[in-house]
């Protein structure tokens, strides 16, 4: 079968394969153990592994490899399970292939013609092999394996299922690899030994293709500290992918709280397919490559040839066809891309049937031909019908209106008093260094002739959205943009052109909306205004501070997510020297959302992405460089400027704007080769370096250094660097220094850099979770008596509590009220649901019916501020009570949940979160902060004479929750007895008190009334005919709550806690009648109304503890220790089982 092109490594490979035939241009080979000379060492290796795979797994024994005569590169093309069906590939490429090779000049012509025809050949091969792959019910029998055999949730989305092998040490296991939405799962039993693995996706820090001397290659994921080796598959490339877009959803999902609305195949975790993915990644791929608005999706492909009038020459390429565009890209080396705006299109026209031809005319008489299209008829109607649902002439209309009220604004826009509400309608570049067309020093001349050769480009390519992007237009932006043509070229290359087209009107209404708006990013955007290039005339003016202001403020109304971020600031005062004020922003939009992705936020993921993309390329291509510094870590850092303002801020602005022209050319691919080749320019400086302070003072240095000799700005505008006495000698010119980047590093492919982003992110944010992490344990590790192990699993155990909250929902409310700008120790936090998962799986006492009940109570206790949420350092100080507290401590603990609010009833709005999901992202209050800052300095201990007294009702609870905290205990009738003599003993003191001042209360009352009955008629100790007395009613509850807790105990506490009563009931019962009491998971109905005699009698803590420390099976029993391991152990064990169970 013919395999899409694939790089092969043959270093380690060549002990496993055996050629049997080549040529100039192809190899085929036979895998070693099948055929003839099967025998040898190496033949039984393979023979042994290929043994215990089944028939999906095995690694074909045939294969073809494609290599040209002066590469070192082989790509596998084909691969076959027998002689015969690899010979038809070779003689096929014998026939149709090897005598059209013979035409190209250049090996990077003919690899790209090979690869243009394989990927032909898969493409109609597709329909039949999906059919196949997607079999209705090999899936449903993979489901139902996955279900029995990991016993996740019922709602967790198997994805797709692979065979492959597992290798543990250097024993493979035989079994499949199950890919669902949340986790990646591998199940094996061969001979008795079972091996299952669940890894949860959000918890993966590596994920990378990796070569061994046993194997080719296998795919490493590096999860929790430990390492997982999977090989042995069929289409290891595919799967590859898959996982990567399956954690990469993951980490977007859960820790950076996307909830993907514009792309609804990841809107909903239960609804993702294999499909989806594989349709995601190609749209972005697609929106990527051509920097087309994130609203486009690719509806079609096809392979045709396209004339090139400036070659005079078919060049062969796919058409892709979206909503409003229709886009070419050429596969035969000559990296030519077209870009066709649907609004620009009049009309389509066949007239070769026989060549497949199609003509496709646009505005401005021009007129593009494609031949050899397979189902040209249909691509004819599918770009009619395009055209006819886009609305055209209001796009173009759009930014001709803009350019007619420029002209009359122009004058309106220096020195206007109102300029914070008008819109400017030129290039600040303009308003403050207009050119001069009568200036005709040498610089000004050199200006001209970059103009000239534009123009040429212009008439020969094609000008706007429609132009032939070529080698020949690298080459231009490498020797430097003109001036007067830096905007339009920008916004051609970004495709901000694209998103302005399609948005019209949009910023105006954004400026309106957000004038006079307040928040943290407003704050912010003051605060940095006049560090934005302050020694540029445009940004010592109002005109250029306001327009930098209108600027920053609608793009943080427009994207909440992102507000404001130091660095923006530089980058737009610089979009606004060569745009308008509304270009500019559509370009800051291009760079933050699409160019630049995760750069502008609190934690600059992007930009930390990059830096460890730009130390694997050091490694690469600097050899010596890695060998010297052994640490990467100071370069990355030292380099993280360049990245975040595109060498702006390190660099004279007239040399920075020539770095930006190539990166909005070439992406981030432009900055990594330019970090390279600074560094290789000063290599032998840097290997001669003792500490990272010198390194710092040299490239500084050069960077001083770097100078543009052809830029036509004056003095004032110009940056002087700050070793002006150097001589001039020593100067670079940055022409110079990024033609040497693009010769020496040019070869760095686009694709290679995201594919080294995919493998980098997981690191980074991994990384940045880990000091999360250790942060938060730092600072509670302080107010704790837990080891640093311990803690560090209770944040495993608590993070991961809230994320099982958020896997199988849309919109969590944890995962809405996740804000990672955030202090980190509140980075995380849980729910009143979430909390009582937890606590139940790490409670040191078993409570039986109370468990949910004691639960709530403590959710209750720990939220004081009432928003519904608990955070890492609340829950560590009650587990801290729990496990390593005193018995005054806990106590104090049991005591307080017993207390109003804590113990009252439930409300409809009890466990509901009232936080607001942008927190952090509102103005803030610094008083308050202030103010919570001197609490926590002040905060003392909580003395025990601070907490209120407990009534009656409270008190008999208590006594309840005591009794149910002994369930199970070795101790529990021993535990049961000792709580009735403490209850009996403090309600009969509580008794005499009140009898004592009822004693006196009638007698002050018959001094004062002489109708009041004589006391030696009513007795004062005895009670109301018909009524009990309190402490007989609470003993009775007490008592009747002893047999409930204990049914099989032989008898019951008596009423002053004596010895139980034997099993055939000779003692007398306490009272005569016994109350009934209700579920425990209803306190507030556990026991009747008071009796107006108990309304007014309480107990403080102070009684209840001293009565309790004269029973030592109670003090022994809380002050038995914990073992703190073997809960977490549990825990870790049943954490998902518990959710499974809910």
């Amino acid at each position: 079968m013919w395999l899409k092109p694939e790089e092969v490594l043959l270093k380690n490979a060549l002990k496993l394969w055996a050629t049997v035939k080549s040529n100039d241009y192809f190899i085929l080979q036979r895998r070693r153990g099948y055929g003839e000379g099967s025998g040898g060492l190496a033949g039984l290796l393979v023979g042994t592994l290929d043994a215990v795979l089944d028939s999906t797994s095995k690694v074909a024994p045939f294969r073809i490899l494609h290599q040209t005569p002066d590469s070192q590169v082989y790509w596998i093309i084909a691969c076959g399970a027998s002689e015969e069906e690899i010979t038809q590939h070779w003689e096929w490429l014998q026939q149709n292939i090897m005598r059209t090779l013979s035409v190209f000049d250049s090996s990077d012509d003919i690899t790209s013609f090979v690869q243009g025809k394989i990927r032909g050949l898969i493409a109609e091969e597709g329909k039949v092999s999906l059919v196949q792959e997607e079999d209705p019910e090999k899936f449903r029998e993979a489901l139902l394996r996955f279900e029995s055999w990991f016993s996740l949730p019922a709602k967790e989305k198997l994805v797709t299922y692979y065979s492959c092998s597992y290798w543990r040490g250097r024993v493979p296991c035989q079994g499949w690899l199950y890919l669902s939405t949340n986790f990646l799962c591998f199940y094996s039993y061969l001979l008795g030994n079972e091996v299952k693995l669940v890894i949860s996706w959000v918890e993966i820090s590596r994920l990378e293709k990796t070569s061994s001397v046993l194997l080719t290659e296998s795919i490493r994921v590096c999860s929790g500290g430990e390492e997982h080796c999977f090989s042995m598959f069929l289409h290891l490339q595919q799967t590859f992918l898959l996982m990567e877009q399956l954690a990469d959803y993951a980490v977007r999902r859960l820790i950076d709280k996307e909830t993907f609305p514009s792309d609804h195949i990841l809107t909903d975790p239960l609804q993702i397919t294999k499909r989806g993915l594989e349709t995601h990644a190609r749209n972005e791929a697609f929106r990527a490559f051509f920097r087309l608005p994130r609203e486009e999706n690719l509806l079609e492909v096809y392979e045709s040839f396209l004339w090139v009038p400036f070659s005079h020459f078919n060049t062969l390429g796919k058409i892709c066809v979206s909503e409003n565009y229709l886009c070419f890209a050429s596969q035969d080396g000559s990296k030519c891309h077209l870009i066709i705006a649907m609004r620009e299109i009049l009309s389509v026209e066949k007239p070769d049937r026989s060549s497949r031809a199609l003509t496709v005319c646009m505005r401005g008489k021009r007129a593009l031909r494609f031949s050899e299209v397979r189902d040209f008829e249909r691509l004819a109607g599918t770009i009619r019908r395009q055209c006819g649902n886009t609305a055209s002439p209001q796009h173009s209309a759009s930014s001709q209106m803009l350019l007619e009220c420029g002209e009359d604004e122009e004058g309106l826009m220096v020195g206007q008093k109102d300029s914070s509400k008008t819109v400017s309608t030129e290039a600040l570049m303009n308003v403050f260094h207009p050119q001069d067309a009568e200036n005709l020093d040498p610089k000004m001349l050199k200006e001209k002739m970059k103009e000239q050769s534009w123009q040429i480009h212009f008439a020969e390519y094609g000008r706007g959205t429609s132009m032939f992007c070529t080698k020949k237009t690298r080459d231009l932006i490498v020797r430097g943009v003109p001036e007067s043509l830096r905007g339009e070229l920008w916004m051609l290359f970004s495709g901000a052109v694209n998103d302005m087209a399609t948005h019209p009107g949009h910023y105006s209404e954004l400026v309106e909306a957000s004038l006079g708006t307040s928040s943290l990013a407003t704050d912010e955007i003051e605060r940095d205004l006049h560090r934005s290039l302050p020694d540029h005339p445009a940004f010592q003016s109002d005109t250029g501070i306001s327009a930098l202001r209108r600027v920053l403020t609608a793009y943080a109304y427009r994207n909440p997510k992102i507000g404001y971020c130091q660095a923006m600031n530089i980058l737009a005062s610089v979009l606004l020297l060569y745009a308008k004020e509304e270009e500019a922003f559509w370009l800051l939009v291009a760079v933050c959302e699409r160019m630049l992705p995760d750069y502008f936020n609190r934690r600059i993921i992007g930009a930390l992405v990059d830096q460890a993309v730009f130390e694997d390329l050091i490694r690469e291509h600097l050899s010596q460089l890695t060998e010297h510094m052994t640490d990467l870590t100071f370069l990355s850092s030292v380099s993280l400027s360049w990245f975040l303002t595109l060498f702006i801020s390190v660099l004279p602005i007239e040399s920075a704007v020539n770095v930006v022209d190539c990166f909005f050319f070439d992406g981030i691919k432009a900055i990594l080769q330019l970090g390279l080749a600074t560094l290789d320019y000063n290599m032998e400086a840097l290997l001669c370096c003792n500490d990272d302070t010198e390194a710092v003072t040299i490239l500084s240095r050069f960077f001083d250094s770097v100078a543009n000799k052809d830029s036509p700005l004056p003095a004032t505008v110009q940056q002087a660097p700050v070793g002006s006495n150097n001589r001039a000698a020593q100067r670079v010119d940055i022409s110079d220094l990024i033609r040497e980047a693009y010769e020496k590093y040019g070869d760095i492919k686009s694709e290679e850099v995201e594919s080294m982003r995919r493998r980098n992110k997981l690191y980074v944010i991994q990384t940045l979770e880990d000091t999360t992490r250790q942060n938060a344990v730092r600072v509670v590790a302080q107010e704790v008596k837990f080891s640093a192990s311990h803690m560090d699993e209770l944040y495993v155990l608590f993070k991961r509590q809230h994320f099982l909250s958020c896997y199988w929902t849309v919109s969590s409310p944890a995962l809405q009220h996740h804000d990672p700008s955030l202090p980190y120790l509140e980075q995380y936090q849980l729910g009143r649901a979430q909390f009582t998962s937890l606590f139940l799986l790490l409670q040191p006492w078993s409570s039986g019916a109370y468990t949910h009940t004691l639960a709530r109570w403590t959710f209750r206790l720990l939220d004081d501020n009432n928003d519904g949420l608990v955070n890492f350092r609340e829950f560590c100080r009650a587990l801290d009570i729990l496990y390593s507290g005193s018995f005054t401590e806990k106590l104090k603990f049991l005591f307080k949940m017993h207390l109003p609010p804590v113990c009252s009833p439930d409300s409809p709005d009890d466990g509901v979160i009232r936080k607001s999901p942008e927190k952090g992202r509102g103005k803030v209050d610094l008083q308050a902060y202030l103010k919570q800052w001197q609490d926590e300095i002040q905060r003392k201990e909580e003395s025990i004479k601070d907490l209120p007294r407990i009534d009656q009702a409270q008190f008999i609870q208590l006594s309840k929750t005591l009794y149910s905290l002994f369930h199970g205990d070795p101790e529990e009738e021993a535990l049961f007895r000792a709580v009735a003599r403490v209850t009996s003993l403090l309600l009969r003191m509580e008794e005499v008190g009140r009898r004592l001042q009822e004693d006196l209360a009638p007698s002050q009352t018959s001094s004062t009334s002489p109708q009041s009955p004589s006391p030696s008629k009513t007795p004062i100790s005895a009670p109301p005919p018909q009524t009990a007395s309190p402490v007989e009613g609470a003993v009775e509850q007490l008592q009747t709550l002893q047999v409930d807790q204990d049914p099989s105990s032989p008898g019951q506490v008596t009423s002053d806690g004596g010895a139980p009563s034997s099993p055939d009931g000779t003692s007398d019962p306490p009272s005569s009648s016994t109350m009934e009491t209700e579920p425990a998971n209803t306190p507030s109905e556990h026991t009747a109304p008071p009796s107006p005699q108990a309304m007014d009698w309480s107990f403080s803590f102070e009684q209840v503890l001293a009565s309790l420390l004269n029973e030592p099976v109670l003090v022994r029993f809380f002050e038995k220790p914990v073992d703190v391991q073997g809960h977490l152990d549990r825990a870790k064990r049943d954490q998902l089982k518990a959710q499974i169970n809910k």
